[in-house]
């Protein structure tokens, strides 16, 4: 991609350090108490659906500013490029079909009658992966998320069926907010420089922040719309805010920045029904999209197999152990029998789609470049540098190295593309 070409180039002259420490001369010379020594903080933000091409629209001055003074490269969404799984990975280090969150919406057999939405909070659905926040918490590093998906669950914790669903163990952040889309940005940093002013003993030193606008505004008018590329510059203002903040403080942070995913166009023209000759009742529908998944019915599957599995024009259509292997994806118990994946900004579908439906959508292959997310990571433990092509289960790994902890075994990704800018 060649706006990140354009911003290894630049002049790092040209840009504000983020951190700034006062000549030893003058240190010594202060007569004043010494403030604060603070150590760095780590704080992974989320900016979801903030396509990594949106960087060059000359909108985003603190983000081109921390990427030209850091590490950034074109980041790969693990398959498929949705919000929940995506937002799992980069904390767990682990594909989709590895921690259990393969979709925005799931079934799973051992809940028959049960459904996993955005909203769903019961361990049950999470417990297959323990997140960075987890491992801080029982290191002893104090663990603080303003948002994220799955922080406010009580991984490893039971909840009892009945009400009120009691729960059972579990580990939650030692500070945490619920999700609320009416929670602005500005509201949501200075939540974070809140947790950031507190006495030492009860301040977080590993923190997420999560940003919602620019996916939304994705979503609702397409990615190439101008006020898609107003949220964009909006979101910059508040990592701005941020920056502004932890310098007042004298808190010095390695900030890692990143999306869960891209954005294409999409439009209701440009729907497929991939279930053309089958009756309703022929197949049990779990989502339609980017990508379509179903189960057949008993009695059904050579039917559904036969009208659907194969290529087609603008999908293709597996059963789930014969998913590509480049996907990682299709050996968990949660993934349908039957998956159908559209090309990029095609919507596959039981039904023709609106012919005036319009705006944008993500779930297609993973390493389209329209998927493609941002990725910046800047502040004391970064050097500048332009880092290769890589995939979003190598962000954990990352995250153990900055706030102390050794590498954990298991996990698919590596901190290796990383080794070159990290100060050691």
């Amino acid at each position: 991609m060649r706006w990140y070409s354009k911003i290894a180039a630049a002049a790092l002259a040209a840009s504000l350090p983020l951190y700034w420490s006062a000549p030893a001369a003058a240190q010594t010379a202060a007569a004043a108490p010494a403030a604060e020594q603070r150590a760095p903080v780590t704080i992974l933000v989320s900016i979801d659906g903030f396509r990594a091409d949106y960087l060059g629209r000359g909108v985003t001055p603190v983000l081109t500013r921390l990427a030209t003074g850091g590490a950034t490269g074109p980041m790969h969404p693990s398959f498929p490029s949705k919000t929940f799984p995506n937002h799992w990975t980069i904390v767990t280090g682990l594909y989709p079909d590895h921690h259990g969150i393969t979709a925005n919406k799931m079934e799973d057999a051992a809940r028959p009658d049960e459904t996993f939405t955005m909203e769903s909070d019961d361990p049950f659905w999470w417990n297959a992966a323990e997140p960075i926040w987890v491992d801080a918490e029982k290191a002893g590093i104090r663990a603080g998320t303003m948002f994220w998906p799955g922080a406010n669950v009580a991984i490893g914790g039971t909840r009892a069926a009945d009400w009120p669903h009691t729960l059972t163990g579990g580990t939650r952040p030692e500070d945490w907010a619920q999700f609320n889309q009416a929670i602005t940005g500005a509201q949501r940093v200075n939540g974070v420089l809140d947790w950031l002013r507190r006495p030492a003993a009860i301040r977080p030193k590993l923190v997420t922040l999560y940003f919602d606008t620019v996916d939304t505004a994705g979503h609702t008018y397409g990615p190439d719309d101008a006020r898609t590329t107003d949220a964009v510059a909006e979101v910059d203002r508040q990592i701005g805010m941020l920056v502004d903040g932890l310098k007042a403080l004298g808190q010095p942070a390695n900030l890692v920045i990143v999306a869960d995913h891209g954005m294409a166009a999409t439009s209701g023209q440009r729907t497929v029904v991939a279930t053309d000759g089958l009756a309703p009742d022929d197949y049990h529908l779990v989502e339609a999209g980017p990508y379509l998944s179903l189960t057949p019915a008993p009695g059904k599957t050579a039917k559904v197999e036969k009208a659907m599995l194969g290529k087609h024009a603008h999908y293709e259509c597996w059963r789930k152990a014969e998913i590509p292997a480049r996907f990682h994806y299709g050996t968990n118990a949660r993934i349908p029998a039957i998956f159908c994946l559209g090309e990029t900004g095609w919507l596959v579908s039981n039904k023709p789609g609106k012919a005036k439906e319009s705006g944008g959508n993500h779930g297609f292959d993973n390493m389209a470049p329209e998927m493609t997310a941002l990725f910046i990571a800047n502040g004391p433990a970064f050097k500048p540098g332009v880092l290769p092509a890589f995939t979003n289960v190598d962000v954990y790994p990352l995250l153990r190295d900055l706030i102390g902890l050794l590498a954990k075994p298991g996990v698919d990704g590596s901190d290796a593309v990383f080794r070159e800018v990290l100060r050691r």
